[in-house]
This record gives structure tokens, sequence and C-alpha cells, in this order.
């Protein structure tokens, strides 16, 4: 017999819509230049001047999108919920809805430390809350599917809490090199973009 619990319908639908908007603000950093009639001749350097803010959209978009990924994959197990599950979702959903500051300030400052600790910090507490929602909803299996295999759970539990570890440390280094977190802001999302082991399960078990 299953746990009593509430549907996760919702919560998937509420989160689908916030990630949206998020991924939405993202492109608001982008400012189109202004430029005179009589100085037409200067929009394509212009243009070519809004490169880091270019980048800071694509790098948070895909970050954004790679957070989706994960949502869509935990809550494809978590099969029911609680009012505290409900409440650690909003937790999560309200970082997501914030990482459009920290890019608007990476995009304009680019590699000045308050920029970078605020950027990195924003994606570690939001990959903590992320990692505590899927500790919850699998301990002891609560509110996930009964016959999901530890080695998954632990697989999920792994590959989930490596980005706030990972972008904890690139705040520690921002103080010996700023310019060095750019490769952990690269590397990090190229990371889970690649499939892995558990992608894999889910394959197999899918056929």
């Amino acid at each position: 017999m299953e746990t009593p619990g509430l549907s996760t319908t919702r919560i998937a639908a509420f989160s689908d819509s916030v990630f949206a908007f998020a991924a939405t603000l993202l492109v608001l950093n982008i400012k189109v230049p202004e430029v005179l009639p009589a100085q037409l001749a200067e929009l394509p350097s212009q243009v070519l001047h809004l490169w880091p803010q270019l980048l800071s959209y694509m790098m948070s978009f895909v970050i954004v999108g790679i957070y989706w990924v994960a949502h869509h994959v935990m809550f494809h197990h978590i099969k029911r919920s609680d009012r505290v599950l409900l409440w650690l979702n909003i937790a999560f959903l309200m970082c997501i809805a914030f990482i459009p500051f920290p890019t608007a300030l990476l995009s304009r400052y680019g590699v000045v430390r308050t920029a970078l600790v605020v950027y990195a910090g924003t994606l570690t507490i939001t990959g903590i809350l992320l990692e505590i929602l899927w500790w919850y909803a699998t301990r002891g299996h609560y509110l996930i599917e009964k016959e999901l295999p530890d080695r998954v759970i632990r697989l999920g539990t792994i590959k989930t809490i490596i980005a706030p570890c990972a972008y904890a440390l690139s705040i520690a280094v921002s103080f010996f090199g700023p310019k060095l977190c750019v490769i952990f802001f690269v590397a990090i999302p190229a990371f889970y973009i690649l499939p892995s082991r558990l992608d894999r399960y889910l394959l197999k078990a899918a056929e």
C-alpha cells in the first residue's frame, strides 16, 4: 500500500511556469544599443560590445535549463507530496526566479569579485535546496516509487550535490584569482549536459 499524500501535478505545473519566467527574464539584461540615425555605421561595434551580456545570458539560460532537467527527472520518481515538500520546492523556485539578478550583475561588472560571489553563491544555495528536496523525498522511499533502487537514489544524490560544492569552491577561488571562476562557470554546466550513469539507467528502465 502506498504512503498517502498530495498529488505532484500542480507542483510540476507551477514549477514549469517559474522556470519559464526566470528564463524569459534573463534576456531583459540585454539592452538594444541606442544609435542616432546619423551614427548607424557604429551599430555593428555597439552590438559587438554586448558580448558580456550575451555570454552571461547564454550561460545562465543553460544553467536554468540544467536545473529544469534535474527537477523534471526528480519528479518523474517523486509520486506523492506533502506540505514540507511543497515548501522545499517553493524555496528552490525562489532561487530559480532570483538567478536573473546575479546574471545582470555578472553581465555588467564581469569578473569583479562581488558579482562573481553573488552569482556563485546563488547557484550554491539553489543546488543545496535541490539536494535537500531530493533527500527529503527519497529518505526511506517516503515520497518516491517503492521499486526505485537505492543505487539510483545515491547516484542522484551525488550528481545533485556536485554542483553546489563546485560553486562554493569557486567562491573561495575568486579571492585568489577572480578570472579562474569562469572555468567553473563553463565546466560545471558542461558536466551536467553530458550523459551520466543515471541517464543510462533511465533509458534502460523506459525500455
